[in-house]
């Protein structure tokens, strides 16, 4: 029997959704889609699955995109050609990604709040040569994360950026040693799924909801946000004035 196109696993507080084709560097074919979608839904309705971490099996790639030998089976769904592009996860989300993440792959990875990268992976837009149009949130995502100029850079030429260089943009959020990147990402799920959880989740939406509103409006949806976790808030006030946490003490350095 054929192993999934997409593995999902519970990994103690953590979701591990891995697209299974390393075969063919992990590209996304519509059946790959639909898994995809499918494991999404299975992470948001787990309660008790507070980070998901999104990967590609072996080292080679992350993804290299939408498999252009089977194009014909991605359709352009609601949910995006590849099958979750076009969501917005209501719990944090965090890609490990090693060799290449290029095309629909660095859509992925953007789609995901954080990115963890192996040292020796490849971003690019590399769809760039066959005239295949960034459809999967490339043209929204990247520059929100990089900036507009390094973003029109990179979607207009194609070119290559290699893992130093996208620590560099802000495009890696941490830069680890090969075949580390899972460990990490999942250590790093552990980590966010430790804070107060409700206020994790508020703040989160709040920079989200935030995105491309003016100041004003930005600081009265931080403070919709805000109210609608104060008494968590006050009970972390009061575990500070009880002597926990001093000089930074619970925050990872």
């Amino acid at each position: 029997m054929a192993e999934p196109l997409v593995l999902y696993e519970r990994r103690g507080a953590a979701a591990l959704m891995t697209i299974n084709r390393p075969e063919v560097r992990n590209c996304v074919n519509g059946d790959t889609a639909r898994g995809l979608l499918e494991s999404y839904r299975q992470f948001e309705s787990d309660a008790d699955a507070k980070v998901l971490v999104l990967t590609g099996a072996g080292e080679q790639a992350f993804c290299a995109g939408a498999d252009l030998k089977a194009v014909e089976t991605l359709k352009d769904r609601a949910e995006g050609p590849l099958g979750i592009s076009r969501l917005i996860p209501s719990k944090p989300t965090i890609a490990a990604v090693s060799g290449y993440c290029v095309a629909g792959g660095i859509e992925l990875a953007l789609w995901c709040d954080l990115r963890i990268v192996a040292r020796g992976a490849t971003f690019g837009c590399f769809e760039r040569r066959f005239g295949v149009p960034l459809v999967d949130g490339g043209t929204q995502r990247l520059p929100r994360v990089v900036g507009l100029g390094r973003a029109l850079e990179m979607i207009l030429t194609g070119r290559p950026v290699d893992a130093e260089e996208a620590h560099h943009i802000g495009l890696a959020n941490e830069v680890v040693e090969p075949g580390t990147h899972v460990t990490r990402a999942l250590e790093l799920a552990e980590t966010l799924a430790r804070f107060p959880w409700p206020t994790l989740l508020s703040d989160r939406a709040a920079v989200y909801e935030g995105l491309g509103a003016s100041l004003e409006h930005g600081l009265t949806i931080e403070a919709r946000h805000g109210r609608a976790v104060f008494d968590e808030a006050s009970r972390g006030a009061a575990r500070f004035t009880g002597g926990e946490g001093r000089s930074g003490a619970g925050v990872k350095r």
